[in-house]
Order: C-alpha cells, then sequence, then structure tokens
C-alpha cells in the first residue's frame, strides 16, 4: 500500500481548487494548470497519481469525449473544495464586524444527514455559532461563500441566508458575549 506524501496532498488540494472553477477542465489542461513550469516525469506522476486519488475517493470524475479525457468535481468534490477554502488563510473574510450578522437556517430531512453534518463542519470552520437547532449566525462576511455552497449543493428551500443589522437589545447582548464584540 503506498503512503501520500506532502506533495501529493499539496497537488490534491491545486486539483481541487482548479476544477472548482470551472465545471470541466481536459486533463492535460489541469496538467499544466496544477505545475505551470515545465513539470518533471515525477511531478507529472506525482499529478497523476493525485488525480487517481481523488477519484477513487469519489471526489472527482473523469468524462470522456471523442476529442480528450475532462476531469470534474462530485458533489463531494464541492464540500471538499469549500473546505479546503476555508483552511486557506488567505481566502479568509475580513473578521471585522461591519455591523451586520449573517444568520443561515439549514433545514436537512435525517436521510440527507452527511450533507447536513458537512455543512455544520462548515459553518463551524466560518466562525458560526448554532443559536437555536438549525440556526446559525456569525459577524463574519460569509454569506457570498454560504450562497456558492447552497447554488452548487442545489440547497433552493433547505438552506436560507439572512444578513441583518437590527437585533433586540437582550439577542444584541448575547451576540456580543458570544462573538467578544
Amino acid at each position: 500500500m503506498s503512503r501520500k506524501t506532502p506533495k501529493d496532498n499539496q497537488y490534491s488540494k491545486k486539483i481541487l481548487k482548479i476544477l472548482g472553477e470551472k465545471p470541466a477542465i481536459s486533463i492535460p489542461e489541469l496538467t499544466k494548470r496544477v505545475n505551470p513550469n515545465d513539470c518533471s516525469q515525477n511531478d507529472r506522476y506525482a499529478i497523476t497519481r493525485s488525480l487517481k486519488g481523488l477519484r477513487d475517493t469519489g471526489l472527482v470524475e473523469q468524462v470522456s469525449s471523442p476529442q480528450n479525457e475532462y476531469a470534474r468535481l462530485t458533489k463531494e468534490g464541492r464540500k471538499k473544495m469549500h473546505s479546503l477554502e476555508l483552511e486557506n488563510e488567505t481566502t479568509l473574510a475580513n473578521t471585522s464586524w461591519d455591523g451586520s450578522w449573517r444568520i443561515i437556517l439549514l433545514d436537512l430531512p435525517e436521510n440527507r444527514k452527511s450533507e447536513r453534518e458537512s455543512l455544520r463542519y462548515l459553518l463551524k470552520k466560518a466562525g458560526f455559532v448554532c443559536l437555536k437547532n438549525s440556526a446559525w449566525i456569525s459577524p463574519f462576511p460569509y454569506e457570498h461563500l454560504f450562497a456558492n455552497i447552497k447554488k452548487d449543493l442545489g440547497l433552493k428551500t433547505e438552506m436560507m441566508i439572512i444578513v441583518i443589522e437590527l437585533v433586540d437589545e437582550e439577542t444584541k447582548k448575547f451576540l456580543f458575549e458570544t462573538f467578544g464584540k
């Protein structure tokens, strides 16, 4: 059994990020974008191995056309890509409060438990706090990220995103204590 090297992991993250930009990308273009410098035989092998690993774990699927082979993210791959965006500190939103609260309401049925758990994980990573059952709140401007997640996962009514400025005084006091504002 082979072990993943740090370089493989680095390539896997790059592949997910690149595939998140378009519906599908040809394998040659993907390889070029993962390592734009003239990559060595070892680098090409590592990229191919990383892509295979992503396919084997169900994060990426390969699609054939008469002209080329293409790679695209699966639904699970999109979730993973979004969680990587939150792990990367350079993509974090400004954490100074702009006076608005972001509320996300989740209502996913039991048969979609894994999606619900993945979304809860992402919400926690983004600094959201669970207020009541499936109501999450944050002062951080992540509504655009979650709007994209909502669109990517087809959560038309299962996720609602609300941005507000006015809350009652007791709630405001509770939120300020919770977020240290």
